[in-house]
């Protein structure tokens, strides 16, 4: 059964409606027809089994026909602070992120990004970017629709984590903190932030600056990963954290 994502004001619990991208996708691509059903999210953790009652080439419409009780999303709110990588990377980082479960994403420019950003092309690339996160996020069946914020500078992210309750850089270094242990702190509801340098990393001047602001250097384990890994890592970590609980919980 195909998924999708509507926005929230046109998702009640009686019906919804379908627009712009997906309509192409489900007249034109999946050649549906009315009586057909579909699994709608409205991007927020509600979702629903909904029957197709009419299609046109600017909407579908679809009667509501069971409100769905699905646990796909981590008990915490992952944040990754990703700095620009060169290349395609950062679409592999959006699309696997979102499979793992990220909450949101928030890339950002520093001392060592290679990547200039052009100012008049930033709005097809959050474009682009956005339906990469849309798309993983309907094949992974999540119910929360995973945010895509706006590329900012090392100093602004420094300032956004304050809206954090957890806040931290990945930097090996003699004695950091694990991710582990800042999980293991954490409880449910809970939102982390955690910033993942270029390829170059960080300078030690930038990891000064982030410690001054309340950010944990972290450890992602002995091993040096990549900047497209490494953010992996600490996804794969919480939900190994919280949802082997979870589970234990549920069989128990």
């Amino acid at each position: 059964m195909q998924r999708y994502f509507v926005e929230p004001h046109s998702f009640t619990e009686n019906e919804l409606t379908i627009v712009g991208d997906d309509v192409h996708h489900i007249v034109n691509v999946m050649r549906a027809r009315e009586g057909e059903e579909i699994i709608v999210s409205d991007g927020a953790g509600r979702s629903a089994r909904a029957k197709l009652v009419y299609l046109s080439a600017k909407e579908v419409r679809a009667e509501v026909m069971e409100m769905l009780q699905e646990e796909r999303e981590l008990p915490i709110r992952v944040t990754i602070g990703q700095g620009l990588p060169k290349g395609e990377k950062l679409e592999w980082i959006l699309q696997k992120g979102t499979e793992l479960g990220a909450y949101s994403f928030f890339p950002f420019s520093s001392e060592r990004t290679i990547v200039k950003l052009d100012a008049k092309k930033e709005a097809k690339k959050l474009e682009r970017w956005r339906k990469i996160v849309k798309e993983a996020a309907e094949q992974s069946h999540r119910t929360v629709l995973p945010e895509l914020l706006s590329p900012v500078s090392f100093r602004e992210i420094l300032e956004a984590g304050q809206s954090y309750t957890h806040c931290a850089i990945a930097y090996e270094k003699e004695g950091s903190t694990t991710i582990h242990q800042v999980l293991e702190e954490m409880t449910a509801n809970d939102s982390l932030l955690v910033l993942v340098g270029p390829e170059g990393g960080f300078s030690p001047e930038e990891v000064a600056q982030a410690e001054s602001k309340g950010f944990l250097t972290v450890s992602l384990g002995p091993r040096i990963l990549r900047t497209e890994t490494a953010s992996q890592y600490v996804l794969a970590c919480a939900s190994y954290q919280f949802e082997r609980k979870a589970s234990s919980l549920r069989k128990g």
